[in-house]
């Protein structure tokens, strides 16, 4: 309205310009009703204009009291939802901090407020009877929601959860399996379906799954791409020990396959190098533990690279590990499989000087032992016991704990691998449940003397000053034990001999 008086203003003032700058008032005459009025132009423009204005005002003055009714309506409605925002916020913090009474006095007054929103209010009213603790008030809450299309994917999520806390696994996957088929689900229901086919061994329709929530777009194809590789090495693992030739060869097509599509997965291409080696391809399995090793080394991969030719000296096989070795140099795997080509082509010197490269790394059990095995062959006795020492009370290291002493790398029960999918196909990273469990890893420690008895030490012209002396001593308190029947060539001590820690004076 305001508008519309400010044109009317102006088209007065813009005729009234006119008029004046032509210099002729002009005349206009009105008759109406027996009245008669003379006026000039100028005059009649403005009267008219009043006039117009002035009924506007009145029409929009009699809109304005019509519409009062609902304006009055319309600002109750909004006051009501102000209040109900205000309820439902308060009510989902309540939820959240657990207070279950007044989460649910304010879902109650929710629900009569919340008119437009009735969704809120059931997710508040099924939060609420969480935080206090009702089941089955939470489950019916949810349950309800089923009924509205939009919900059905948050109740079927909701009942999914109370199923998992009551021990209800066939119920929560039930749920989860209507909320998969859903047009628009979520990514709780497919991890859900794939721990079920997990955890039942069922390698197949966990790939299927894995597959499917690609299509769908609801996992990243890195994700996929992993949670494939782990189950085709699951599958693998549990055909390989089979007699039966088609199932070995399904092993090793399934194991080829998660080499293929995650070089860095240790357990698949240690299982592979193992299928292909057998099968008469280790040129194949040596390139696939190369590609691996290039990627993520892990001592599995050295060793399964290590036992694919069993014809070739110790100097050939450290000549071909030093190969491996150099495609990731940088790498701590490759720093330690340096000292250890060096040990098995004999090279003491050599081996001393590759342990150098690894003396800023943290002290484990694995590397105690390395170098306790690095000072025995360099025959220094006293420096590897300590080392043994060392390695008896060091941590022991994830990657090591993954090869048994009494089996193969990755003897995994069906559990470890079912976590192990779960575990790499979210994080790529591997879990090593021997090492959870402290199992026994795969000996390193050489096997040295355990006492000085079997040490050669130096004669006394060989050394300025000996630090300890042999003394005679007869024990008063005991019957000495008959001494032990000489060797050959050997002669019967006098009596029994002891190390003393400093000289004795004589009596």
């Amino acid at each position: 309205m305001i508008q519309a008086a400010l044109i009317i203003f102006l088209v007065a003032a813009l005729a009234t310009a006119v008029l004046a700058v032509t210099g002729e008032p002009g005349h206009a005459t009105v008759v109406w009703l027996g009245w008669r009025a003379d006026m000039t132009a100028a005059a009649f423009v403005l009267i008219t204009l009043f006039v117009a204005l002035s009924a506007m005002v009145v029409w929009r003055l009699l809109l304005w009291a019509a519409e009062a009714p609902r304006r009055a309506a319309r600002a109750r409605s909004e006051a009501k939802r102000r209040q109900a925002n205000e309820v439902l916020t308060r009510g989902f913090v309540a939820a959240a901090a657990g207070d279950g009474l007044e989460a649910r006095r304010l879902a109650l007054k929710a629900a009569d407020l919340a008119e437009d929103a009735p969704g809120l209010a059931r997710i508040l009213a099924a939060q609420a009877a969480e935080a206090a603790g009702d089941a089955a008030a939470a489950q019916a809450a949810y349950t309800a929601m089923l009924a509205l299309p939009d919900m059905r994917l948050a109740g079927h999520k909701g009942l999914t959860q109370l199923a998992i806390g009551q021990g209800d696994r066939a119920a929560a996957i039930s749920h989860a399996e209507q909320a998969y088929a859903l047009p628009r689900t979520g990514r709780w229901a497919w991890r859900t379906l794939l721990e079920a086919r997990l955890e039942a061994g069922d390698w197949d329709g966990a790939r299927d799954l894995a597959k499917s929530a690609l299509d769908r777009k609801l996992v990243s194809p890195i994700v996929a791409d992993r949670a494939r590789a782990a189950l085709l090495a699951a599958s693998a693992a549990q055909l390989e020990g089979d007699r039966d030739p088609k199932r070995r060869a399904q092993a090793l097509e399934f194991a080829v396959e998660a080499a293929k599509l995650q070089p860095g997965f240790a357990p698949g291409v240690v299982m592979a190098a193992r299928l292909l080696a057998a099968g008469g391809k280790a040129g194949r399995a040596a390139q696939g533990v190369e590609t691996a090793w290039k990627a993520a080394p892990h001592p599995a991969l050295w060793l399964a690279y290590r036992d694919l030719k069993t014809t070739e000296t110790p100097r050939q096989r450290a000549d071909r590990l030093r190969h491996l070795a150099a495609l990731n140099p940088a790498a701590r795997e490759s720093r330690i499989l340096a000292v250890e080509l060096e040990l098995i082509a004999g090279d003491a010197a050599a081996a001393q000087q590759a342990a150098r490269a690894l003396e800023a790394e943290p002290v484990t059990a694995r590397l105690a032992s390395l170098f306790a095995r690095v000072a025995f062959v360099a025959g220094q006795s006293d420096e590897a016991r300590m080392w043994m020492a060392r390695a008896a009370s060091a941590e022991d290291e994830p990657d090591w704990s993954d090869l048994d002493p009494e089996g193969r790398a990755f003897a995994y029960e069906p559990a470890d691998w079912a976590r192990l999918v779960a575990s790499f196909a979210e994080t790529g990273e591997l879990i090593h449940p021997r090492h959870e469990r402290r199992e026994r890893a795969f000996g390193a420690l050489p096997e040295l003397p355990t006492s000085y008895e079997s040490v050669t030490f130096p004669a006394a012209h060989e050394i300025e000053a000996p630090p300890y002396e042999l003394v005679e001593e007869a024990y008063e308190d005991e019957e000495p034990s008959p001494p032990p029947p000489p060797r050959g060539g050997e002669r019967r001590g006098s009596g029994r001999r002891r190390l003393a820690s400093a000289p004795r004076v004589a009596k």
